[in-house]
C-alpha cells in the first residue's frame, strides 16, 4: 500500500513523515486488529516492568526524587495493575454491543461494534513520567492501535529508559518513542493523527487542541488545575488531616489531582492545621527535606516558580528551600489573598493554601464561582453535607473522605471537564476512548413491507406512524 501523506509534517527542520507513515502502514496490515496480537503485546508491557523495576526505580529516583515505594505503587504497580484488568475483560469489551431493534427494522438487530482508530499520539507528562505516558498506551494497545509515544523532556531519566526498553520489549513497526522537547513536540502535533492523547496543563493544552484541529483530529486532554477540599467542622479530624498529607504531599505535590487548596469554616481553621502538621511530623518527621520519602521538585525553574507564590504570602508552617536537590518542604499558607498567584495558578507542588468561609454554602460559593477543577474532595460524617457538596458542585471527579483514592478503581473513567480536560480513560473507558463504536444494523431480507415505499397513500402514512 502507497504511503499515505502526512500533510505540513516539517516544523523547525524536523520531520516525522516517514515514521508516521511506517506506523499507518503497519496499521493497514490488520496485525493490531487480533486479539492473540494485542494480548501478546500487553503481556510484553507487563514483562518489560517486571523485569526492569529496579532501573525504573532508579531512573524515577533522579527525575523526580521518588522514594522506592512511592514510586512503585504509583507508577510500576498502577500499571501492572492496569494491564492485569485490562487482559481480564479484553473479550468482553472487544465484543458487539447489542441494542434494541425498532420494529420498523424487524427482523434484524442493531449492535455497535468496537474498532480501532489507527495511529495515534499519546505524550505524557513529567510528574509521573511513566504511568502518564503508559496508561494511555495500554488503553490504545488494548483498542488495536499503532501509537508513537512522547516522554516528556523534564523527566530525562525515565524517558531515555523508555525509549531504551521499548523497542526491546514491544513489536517496533506498531509503536515507536520520540524523545525531545518543544521542536519534536511540535513537529509531531503538525502530523495527521487519528487521536492525540495530552496530559499536561492548560496552556499547552490549547496549543494541542489547536494543531489538532487542522487535521479534525479527536483530543484527549487531561489537564489539572486547582481541586478544591472542603473539610467540614463535623469530620474525624485525625484521619482527615492523615489523608490530606498523603494527597497533597505524595510526589512532593506535584500531583494533577492533589488538593490544591482547603476550605474550612472560619474558628475550625487552627484545628485543622494543628492535625496537619502533627501528620506532617508523623509522616516525614521534623526535617522533611532529611526524609527519605519525600521527594524533590522536578527543577529549578519549578522551584523558582513555588518561591514566587510565596512572596507576601501568610506562611504559617513549612516554607524551607532546598536549591540543590532542588526541593520545598511542605508549607502551608493561611488566608492568601484570592488575587494571589498561589490562589489564581495551579500550585503543582508542596504549599497548601487554607481559606477560611462563614459557611458550606460559601464554600459550595467559593468552588462554582472558579473554573472546574478536575478532582473535588470532601471531608464530612455527615451524608447529607457530602450529597449537598457533590450535588451542587461541578468536577471531573469527586471524592468524599479521602483523597486520590478514586484513582485505584478502573471502573471509574477518569477525565476532567471544562478547563480540567476533556475525554476520559482508565480501564473500559480508556478502550472507548481509542475505539471507534462503530454502528451496525444487519437485516434480512424476509418481511419487506411496501407501506414504506412510494408511491404513498393515507394508509401507508397512518401505518408509518403506528411503527416509527
Amino acid at each position: 500500500m502507497a504511503n499515505r501523506p502526512v500533510l505540513h509534517a516539517v516544523e523547525n527542520g524536523i520531520c516525522f513523515v516517514d515514521t508516521v507513515n511506517a506506523l499507518k502502514n503497519s496499521f493497514s496490515t490488520g496485525k493490531t486488529r487480533s486479539l492473540d496480537w494485542r494480548r501478546g503485546q500487553l503481556e510484553n508491557l507487563k514483562r518489560m516492568l517486571i523485569e526492569n523495576e529496579h532501573d525504573i526505580l532508579k531512573a524515577l529516583k533522579a527525575d523526580l526524587g521518588k522514594c522506592e515505594t512511592e514510586a512503585y505503587t504509583s507508577e510500576c504497580g498502577y500499571l501492572l495493575s492496569d494491564i492485569e484488568h485490562t487482559l481480564k475483560h479484553l473479550n468482553k469489551w472487544t465484543k458487539p454491543r447489542r441494542v434494541s431493534t425498532p420494529i420498523v427494522a424487524w427482523p434484524g438487530k442493531s449492535f455497535q461494534q468496537p474498532e480501532p482508530l489507527g495511529t495515534v499520539l499519546i505524550i505524557g507528562a513529567w510528574n509521573y513520567p511513566l504511568q502518564l505516558l503508559l496508561a494511555p498506551y495500554v488503553a490504545a494497545l488494548a483498542a488495536g492501535n499503532c501509537a508513537v509515544l512522547k516522554p516528556s523532556e523534564l523527566s530525562p531519566a525515565t524517558s531515555s529508559l523508555v525509549a531504551r526498553l521499548i523497542p526491546q520489549y514491544m513489536d517496533t513497526t506498531t509503536v515507536t518513542v520520540v524523545e525531545g522537547a518543544k521542536d519534536e513536540a511540535t513537529a509531531l502535533l503538525a502530523c495527521h493523527w487519528d487521536h492525540i492523547f495530552y496530559t499536561g496543563g492548560e496552556v499547552v493544552g490549547k496549543i494541542v487542541m489547536a494543531a489538532a484541529a487542522r487535521h479534525l483530529t479527536p483530543v484527549t486532554l487531561e489537564l489539572g488545575g486547582k481541586s478544591p477540599c472542603i473539610v467540614d467542622k463535623h469530620t474525624n479530624l485525625k484521619v482527615t488531616a492523615r489523608r490530606l498529607v498523603w494527597g497533597k504531599w505524595m510526589n512532593s505535590g506535584q500531583t494533577c489531582i492533589a488538593p490544591d487548596y482547603v476550605l474550612v469554616e472560619k474558628g475550625q481553621e487552627n484545628q485543622l492545621i494543628d492535625a496537619i502538621k502533627k501528620e506532617l511530623k508523623s509522616q516525614y518527621g521534623k526535617d522533611p527535606l532529611a526524609s527519605r520519602d519525600f521527594g524533590n521538585i522536578v527543577n529549578t525553574r519549578h522551584l523558582q516558580r513555588l518561591k514566587e507564590y510565596l512572596e507576601g504570602a501568610p506562611v504559617v508552617y513549612g516554607g524551607q528551600i532546598d536549591e540543590a536537590r532542588p526541593a520545598m518542604s511542605p508549607t502551608i499558607v493561611l488566608n492568601p489573598s484570592v488575587d494571589s498567584k498561589v490562589m489564581q495558578e495551579e500550585i503543582f507542588g508542596p504549599i497548601l493554601p487554607i481559606v477560611t468561609v462563614a459557611s458550606l454554602d460559601d464554600a459550595i460559593e467559593f468552588i462554582n464561582q472558579r473554573p472546574k477543577p478536575l478532582a473535588l474532595y470532601a471531608f464530612s460524617d455527615d451524608d447529607s453535607v457530602l450529597e449537598k457538596i457533590i450535588a451542587q458542585t461541578s468536577s471531573g471527579s469527586v471524592c468524599t473522605n479521602d483523597t486520590m483514592m478514586f484513582m485505584t478503581n478502573p471502573e471509574l473513567p477518569f477525565g476532567g471537564v471544562g478547563n480540567s480536560g476533556m475525554g476520559n480513560y482508565h480501564g473500559r473507558a480508556g478502550f472507548d476512548t481509542f475505539s471507534h463504536l462503530k454502528t451496525v444494523m444487519k437485516r434480512a431480507f424476509a418481511l419487506d413491507a411496501p407501506f414504506r415505499y412510494a408511491p404513498y397513500s393515507k394508509l401507508k402514512l397512518s401505518l408509518l406512524k403506528k411503527l416509527l
